[in-house]
């Protein structure tokens, strides 16, 4: 008999190769989506509309889930309010991520008592790991100042422990896909954080996999990272990404970028997941392969063009430099280890 399976946040980055690797899995198990409906999501899921059942509705809505939980062997949680609207909204942050949870879990344990309760957590919750980067899930939960997102993460975690479902928690790290944006966040990560990044069809297969392995998962937390090989400094990795778009150099002026207070770091134990769903496919290189493949010739020729123009507007955006520049006390302690005075542009 087929296996029932929730997806929550199909929509987004991960949530999108986790479906695309579940659909690959269709003749073992029956797939259904939880997602809040307008244009965006009802365009990213309607080519699955014949393969998977969607079931619209809003985790802050308890009533419009309860459909949507009855008779599933198992839920991948992932829907969850990101940085940086997490950040910026933490009323919102907290009514999805928290209360969110809490509601789906309720309903899971009233109409599916028995099924699997997969939680993506993040590698936010240990904070600042600039100047011990291996991490283990035994470490303590320390997230940086400012990063509302983390103690959601935080406590969903404590809530999904809390529960009567049998439950696993995997922490994800920065997941990067091919279509990867510059937000603000981009300058608020040291340029010598350790990442060990892992790419999002990687990570959505690891997802998958999760369901058959769920006696080796229940009632543990694991790190998911990408490997020795997708091991990396912040400075390389975008060194690496601007060649292959033609922006050149990594030419900000130093203080473009935070020194402090962010989050990522090496997993001491990724083995341990990979050991069990081996999906530790990707190297960093192959993500660069991957993201050049997304790039058309004529885009590059445009922002290898533009590049000068492109960084400039980048910097605008980089809210440590424009703490400098406002002499926002507050941010720039929060940003900076001692007292700075902004550069120019190229300096």
């Amino acid at each position: 008999m087929k296996k029932t399976i929730l997806l929550t946040g199909a929509a987004g980055a991960i949530g999108l190769e986790t479906l695309r690797e579940l659909v690959r899995r269709k003749e073992q198990a029956t797939i259904r989506v939880l997602e809040i409906r307008n244009k965006r999501t009802e365009k990213i899921l309607q080519p699955f509309s014949g393969e998977v059942d969607i079931c619209w509705g809003d985790l802050t809505d308890r009533a419009s889930i309860e459909a949507c939980v009855r008779e599933v062997d198992a839920v991948i949680h992932l829907a969850a309010i990101i940085p940086p609207l997490a950040d910026h909204r933490p009323a919102l942050a907290e009514r999805v991520n928290v209360q969110g949870t809490q509601n789906l879990i309720e309903a899971v344990q009233h109409h599916a008592p028995q099924a699997f309760f997969l939680y993506t957590s993040s590698v936010s919750v240990y904070g600042d790991r600039v100047e011990n980067p291996w991490i283990r899930v035994t470490d303590p939960l320390c997230p940086s100042e400012g990063d509302y997102y983390a103690v959601t993460k935080i406590r969903a975690e404590q809530l999904v422990r809390a529960s009567d479902l049998p439950w696993s928690l995997i922490r994800l790290t920065g997941i990067f896909s091919p279509q990867q944006k510059i937000d603000p966040l981009f300058f608020h990560m040291p340029l010598n954080t350790c990442i060990e990044m892992a790419t999002t069809r990687d990570t959505g297969y690891a997802l998958a996999q999760v369901v058959e392995h769920v006696p080796e998962l229940q009632g543990r937390t694991f790190n998911l990272g990408g490997g020795a090989a997708c091991r990396v400094v912040y400075r390389d990795l975008l060194r690496g990404c601007f060649a292959r778009t033609g922006l050149g150099d990594l030419d900000f002026p130093a203080d473009a970028f935070a020194e402090q207070n962010f989050h990522c770091g090496y997993f001491a134990d990724s083995d341990e997941l990979e050991r069990i769903l081996h999906f530790q496919r990707d190297s960093f290189e192959d993500y660069l392969d991957w993201y050049t493949q997304n790039l058309s010739p004529a885009r590059k020729r445009l922002v290898t063009w533009l590049r000068r123009a492109i960084k400039q507007q980048l910097l605008q955006r980089s809210e440590p430099y424009q703490a400098l520049r406002r002499r926002d006390a507050k941010l720039i302690q929060r940003f900076f280890r001692q007292t700075k005075r902004p550069a120019a542009f190229g300096e």
